[in-house]
């Protein structure tokens, strides 16, 4: 049992004994002492004035002689601050915690049992227009990072995609390519698949705008010359044939989704990400539309004059939103409503949860109301992971203007900044060209997951490359390089047959930054569930850095390989491959890798 819930049942007994209060030990709130006091863990004792009718100062050296006289093994000693009451542990828990901790499989991590909660989470979500870009690597990472942390919960998991591989975006590649791409393939043009999509993308983009401009020189408003442009009237129209499966239009949307997914692949695989199933909407739009007509003939929904089918929300407090338009073509919420249908049909979903970004909280409001009226359990509890924004210093991006910083791009320059920040550091002085180059790849991509997920996703963000590998900051890089210092600390031990502390060898003297890492230590599985009730990877990133940077203090100020007390180097020793296992085990719930040597 960790030392802070022994001490905390210690001083659950204390209250009743002394003052008749019945208190649950989760409710003490025990807190780590404050570095400029004596001590390990502090009582607030205000809350018990009440009952034990004495001033603040009596009442906490009260429980205090208490704890010493009943609990020795536990409390050393004390000390009285104003209200607060700060124990000294003994330090022979402290060492019984390290072999706990070391003691335990898959220490932190909580095994899903047959009936854990089963819970699905969408991400990357990515469109078949357009290469994979920054945008979409926040939501990845996000994505990929909470399905680790609520399978380390005890929450069985399915990671699913859900491909955008219809709609008028899509169509406009398309007419662009027949237009004006003369054949053009990703072989010939020696480009990835989805690269050369999105070129066609943009140019459908360029060549709009010159033609809306064109119109509004005629004397028409901007609203006039868009409606009355002829080429969004050909993109449009191709929607419409590849909606009644035109034999034509399919077999050009085919192809060029296929382009696309190759190079999908080829990101996903460098990001070191993939998933359970993968659903796409031209199989479920279908779904949705039989579902929004179902729900239109049992008086769910209502049509319009136009013809287009609506749900009033109104009663909700919302305002009435299409489900189908008048020409009987789809929009995105019955989209996701017919994929909603699917995976329930899949999966017996207790909990779903969508990683999109927050300019679609609106869409999932209505959406979680629509599954409800139309019977999905899961309906009023869905979850939309919402995150802020990812935006570079010199401001946003635009995927219509080609000003999107490219995934596969970027992730190329994370890794040859790495390479070469690395060497100049001196962090590549040894290892062959191969082991460099996996070195330069866990630390580029290291950087760039770790920028990203450090921050709470509920946050807008910059994203700066430059700042993001830093050997000695609030960086992947700094954890990663602590992780091949203990690493490279214990093959030395080893090789000088120093072992690690294998058993209890009574009272050691342990120093102040010795028990505050092992209550570091102590705290992962209580991190790892905060980040789970909390959907944030941003508490693993920020406590693991903590404790690397409290480790750092800690080895420099401290012998470990000269130390002469053979049990005193043993626990320092146990430390260190502890510290290095947990660093191992937060940085793989962030989806980063680290090395042994660097």
């Amino acid at each position: 049992m960790k030392v802070e819930n022994q001490i905390a049942q210690a001083v659950t007994a204390s209250l009743k004994t002394l003052y008749g209060i019945e208190a649950a030990p989760e409710t003490l709130g025990l807190q780590k002492t404050k570095k400029e006091f004596e001590g390990n863990l502090t009582l607030v004792v205000f809350p018990f004035l009440k009952m034990s009718r004495k001033k603040p100062e009596e009442t906490a050296t009260e429980i205090g002689r208490f704890l010493e006289e009943r609990y020795p093994s536990l409390i050393a000693s004390f000390n009285v601050v104003k209200g607060f009451l700060n124990l000294v542990v003994a330090q022979a828990c402290w060492e019984a915690q390290l072999h706990a901790i070391a003691a335990t499989p898959q220490y932190g991590m909580k095994e899903a049992t047959a009936d854990a909660p089963l819970v699905m989470i969408e991400y990357s979500s990515p469109n078949t227009n357009k290469p994979l870009h920054l945008g979409h690597m926040r939501n990845i990472f996000l994505g990929n990072s909470l399905s680790r942390i609520l399978a380390a919960n005890g929450c069985r998991v399915v990671r699913t995609n859900i491909v955008n591989d219809r709609g008028i975006h899509i169509c406009k590649s398309m007419l662009a390519w027949e237009k004006w791409g003369e054949g053009i393939t990703p072989e010939k043009a020696g480009k990835k698949g989805d690269h050369l999509v999105g070129d066609f993308y943009v140019l459908f983009d360029k060549r709009y705008k010159a033609e809306v401009a064109s119109l509004q020189a005629t004397g028409l408003s901007q609203e006039e010359a868009e409606a009355a442009s002829p080429l969004m009237a050909e993109a449009r129209e191709m929607l419409r044939r590849w909606e009644a499966g035109d034999a034509a239009v399919r077999q050009v949307w085919e192809m060029m989704n296929r382009w696309v997914y190759d190079g999908f692949d080829e990101t996903y695989r460098r990001m070191g990400i993939d998933f359970d199933k993968i659903y796409y909407e031209s199989q479920t739009y279908t779904e949705g539309k039989a579902m929004v007509l179902e729900g239109l003939e049992k008086g769910l929904f209502f049509r319009k004059e136009d013809g287009s089918v609506w749900a009033d929300l109104t009663g909700e407090g919302l305002d009435q939103k299409l489900l189908l338009r008048s020409d009987g073509t789809s929009v995105y919420m019955t989209q996701d409503i017919g994929t909603a249908k699917k995976r329930f049909q899949d999966y017996p979903i207790d909990r779903m949860i969508y990683v999109v970004g927050n300019e679609q909280n609106y869409h999932f409001q209505v959406l979680s109301l629509l599954l409800d009226r139309l019977g999905f359990a899961w309906g009023r509890s869905l979850v939309h992971f919402s995150y802020g924004m990812v935006e570079l210093p010199e401001g946003r991006m635009k995927s219509r203007e080609g000003t999107v910083v490219d995934a596969d791009d970027l992730m190329e320059e994370m890794v040859r900044t790495a390479r070469e920040v690395s060497a100049e550091a001196g962090k590549l002085n040894e290892g062959s060209p191969e082991e460099i180059e996996a070195v330069s790849e866990m630390v580029g991509l290291g950087a760039l997951k770790y920028f990203i997920l450090k921050v709470d996703p509920r946050k807008n963000m910059t994203f700066n490359p430059k700042e993001s590998i830093d050997f000695n900051g609030n960086t992947a890089s700094f954890i990663q390089y602590t992780h091949a210092r203990i690493a490279s600390l214990l093959r030395k031990a080893a090789e000088k047959g120093y072992p690690l502390l294998k058993e209890t060898a009574g009272e050691i003297p342990l120093s102040d930054k010795e028990i505050s890492l092992v209550q570091s230590l102590a705290l992962f599985p209580d991190i790892v569930a905060e980040a789970g009730k909390q959907y944030s990877p941003a508490i693993v990133a920020n406590y693991v850095y903590d404790m690397v940077k409290e480790y750092n203090q800690f080895y420099h100020d401290f012998s470990i390989l000269r130390e002469e007390n053979p049990a005193l180097r043993g626990f320092r020793l146990l430390l260190s491959a502890q510290v290095g296992r947990v660093v191992r085990s937060a940085m793989a719930l962030l989806g980063i890798e680290v090395p042994d040597r660097m």
